[in-house]
Parts: C-alpha cells; sequence; structure tokens
C-alpha cells in the first residue's frame, strides 16, 4: 500500500493556494453590485443618463478592487514571484483614490448632493479603504551590484533559481511517499537558504551562479524523471536507487552550503558530476 505524502508539503501548497485565493478585497466588489438593481432600474424606466452612472460606476469599483486585490497579493508573494519587478504604482492606494473619487461623483450625479456632500462622502470612502487595507508597503531594499553583476542580473538569477524550486516541489507532490518527499523538501529547504544568504550578501554570486542554473536544474531533471516513471515502473531497485541519489545529493548539498558562498566549488562539480552520471545510467535521469 503506498504512503501517503507527508503533511507539510500539503502545507506549502495550502499556504500559496490561500494567498492566491484570498477573499480580501472582496468588499469593493460588494460596493459594485450594489449599483446593479440602479442600472436595471434606469433601464426599465428609460433614464439614460442613470444608466450610464451607475453602470460608469459599477466599472470603475471594479477596476478599484482589481487594483486592490493586486496591491495585497505583491504584498504577500509566492516564492516565485517574490524577486521580481515590483510595481511602480501603490496599488492599494490608488484603488483608495480610485473608489473615493467615484463615490463622490455618485454623491453629485445619482444622488444629487452639493459638493460639500460630495467630499464628505469621498472622504469616508478613502478613510474606510485606508483603515480596512492600509497603504502601499515601501519596496524591498534593491539588490546590489556584485562582481560585475548588475542588482537586476543577480535578482534575475535567484529568481530562476526560486522558480526551479517551485517546480522540483510540484513533482514532489505526485511522489506519493512520505521519506522521498521529507528528502526532497530538504534539498528544496538548502536551496531556499542559500538564494536567502545571497539575497541579503549578493557578493558570493560568482561562485555560485553554477549551484543555481546548473546543480538546481539537475536536481530538478532527476526529481522530474522519478516522478514520471516510479508508478508505471514500481520496481524497488529503482526506488531505492533514488533514495540513494537523495541522500547524496543532500549530504553534498549540506557539505557545501556554507562553504558555497565563501570557497571553491571544485568539491561539489565532482559529486554532481557523478551523481548525473549515475542516475543515467540507472534511468532515472
Amino acid at each position: 500500500m503506498p504512503q501517503l505524502p507527508k503533511l507539510n508539503s500539503a502545507k506549502r501548497f495550502s499556504g500559496e493556494a490561500l494567498r492566491q485565493y484570498s477573499p480580501r478585497g472582496l468588499l469593493v466588489y460588494v460596493l459594485a453590485l450594489a449599483l446593479i438593481p440602479a442600472v436595471l432600474i434606469g433601464l426599465v424606466k428609460g433614464h439614460v443618463m442613470s444608466v450610464l452612472v451607475n453602470a460608469g460606476a459599477f466599472a470603475l469599483y471594479c477596476a478599484a478592487a482589481i487594483m486592490l486585490r493586486n496591491g495585497l497579493k505583491a504584498e504577500n508573494p509566492v516564492r516565485q514571484d517574490r524577486l521580481r519587478n515590483p510595481s511602480k504604482w501603490p496599488r492599494k492606494f490608488c484603488a483608495a483614490l480610485l473608489v473615493a473619487a467615484t463615490t463622490g461623483l455618485l454623491t453629485v450625479l445619482s444622488l444629487q448632493q452639493g459638493l460639500l456632500m460630495a467630499a464628505l462622502y469621498a472622504g469616508g470612502a478613502f478613510l474606510g479603504m485606508y483603515l480596512s487595507y492600509g497603504f502601499d508597503r515601501r519596496p524591498s531594499k534593491p539588490i546590489m551590484a556584485a562582481y560585475g553583476y548588475s542588482g537586476d542580473e543577480i535578482r534575475q538569477t535567484l529568481a530562476a533559481a526560486l522558480a526551479i524550486i517551485n517546480d522540483i516541489e510540484q513533482s514532489n507532490r505526485i511522489i506519493l511517499h512520505a521519506e522521498l518527499n521529507q528528502r526532497i523538501d530538504r534539498i528544496c529547504q538548502i536551496a531556499e537558504d542559500v538564494i536567502a544568504e545571497l539575497e541579503a550578501d549578493p557578493r558570493g554570486i560568482r561562485r555560485a551562479r553554477k549551484f543555481l542554473n546548473v546543480y538546481l536544474e539537475n536536481v530538478q531533471q532527476v526529481i522530474q524523471g522519478y516522478a514520471k516513471t516510479h508508478q508505471q515502473a514500481g520496481s524497488q531497485a529503482l526506488e531505492q536507487n533514488f533514495r540513494q541519489a537523495l541522500d547524496a545529493i543532500e549530504s553534498a548539498f549540506q557539505e557545501q552550503q556554507q562553504k558555497l558562498l565563501a570557497e571553491d566549488v571544485f568539491d561539489l562539480d565532482v559529486k554532481i558530476e557523478v551523481l548525473t552520471q549515475q542516475l543515467k545510467r540507472e534511468g532515472i535521469l
């Protein structure tokens, strides 16, 4: 009977899914939906101006909701998006301005109130947005250039490595084996630690670049290959070979984690090359 995947893998997936489908910011859509009856009533009565005003406000509220939701997601990005270029626009602040302006226009054009009341309604809407969602956080400190690599080049390299880790974890979910899942998670965690160190201090990027671009890709191919073939093959020998490969990879990563950013990585070159050739002979890669 196959073993169930370990729980911490499921927790990682759930965390990212919850961030993606978070209900925060949906209240602004409620403001837009409240205008639909007014639009329908205007259509029935033939009030063209009422239809235009309420339909336009509906569209503006929806635009503000989309902007707000994007701003909220940008504050807690999934791992592979964390190092992408941040938006230059303060999306939550712009959404608050748009809600306030739309509310003020509705007060004048639909409720037939004066400018003072419109300003009060608009100010209340702006304050409500601030109290509910706050304004945009300051962008994180940019990555500094190091050893001939620009900050943007380093950021792109680290972002690509995070994307590889995400692909590895997706393959890990296909492998329904708690022990192997745990080993793969540990390998991913070591790689994430290296990336976090480089993000904080990019001076080791020259030595770590091969680790990020070559070694992680090799590990990705190994795990993806096993994820695709292990259910079809069902071989105990294949599983044992894969287990040994993961042991060797984890051992090499742990051994080199600290030295990788400060010393020569020739030893790791040799270990990964030997592992790659072994896995090819055994049909895993």
